[in-house]
């Protein structure tokens, strides 16, 4: 557990500094914007290398028995969430509507799975996601470009494709990866 939260305290804390505009430019005045998203990069990765070896590690300790049908709310929760993350990624009109499609589809996938798990290491990692995610949207005065364009409007289903066939391999890959089918009836998970 300790390897768990080890990592979301890494994770959380290199994503906390672009939310101080006064740490951020000290950094990149120190030793430069690309040297800064290497470094928030690699350090990123580190942290979230070290969630899922410790998520991995961590020994299942209940705390609640979710009901059978949590599991499927979190399939349905998982499709507009993966098309809220792939609309976070470019202009269109998802993300000129939602303000903060990233963090939004953050809270979905992570809402989601914590009422479909009930484990101390699934309160963790999803209950502290779900909590950055509302941090992070909290009121910061920015509206995303791109509102109005009709090329948006292509960019819109461009975001939908994304997110279903993001949503597609990982309904096929769930069980292997993360050791829980998402359609147990199928049999190539």
């Amino acid at each position: 557990m300790t390897l768990l939260v080890a990592g979301l305290a890494v994770f959380f804390g290199v994503h906390l500094v672009p939310a101080s505009p006064r740490v951020r430019a000290r950094l990149v005045g120190g030793i430069g914007e690309l040297p800064y998203k290497g470094a928030f990069s690699v350090i990123a990765l580190a942290g979230l290398a070290m969630v899922v070896a410790g998520m991995g590690r961590a020994p299942h300790i209940a705390l609640w028995y979710p009901p059978a049908w949590s599991a499927t709310v979190a399939a349905i929760l998982m499709v507009p969430a993966l098309i809220l993350l792939a609309a976070a990624n470019f202009r269109n009109n998802i993300r000129r509507v939602a303000r903060h499609p990233m963090s939004l589809g953050v809270l979905l996938w992570s809402l989601s799975h914590l009422w479909a798990n009930g484990d101390l290491a699934s309160l963790l990692l999803f209950g502290g996601f779900a909590a950055f995610a509302l941090f992070d949207m909290r009121p910061s005065g920015q509206r995303a470009a791109g509102a109005g364009e009709p090329a948006a409007v292509a960019r819109d289903w461009l975001a939908v494709a994304i997110g279903l066939a993001a949503y597609s391999g990982l309904a096929a890959l769930h069980g292997r990866l993360f050791g829980v089918a998402v359609f147990p009836a199928f049999p190539f998970q």
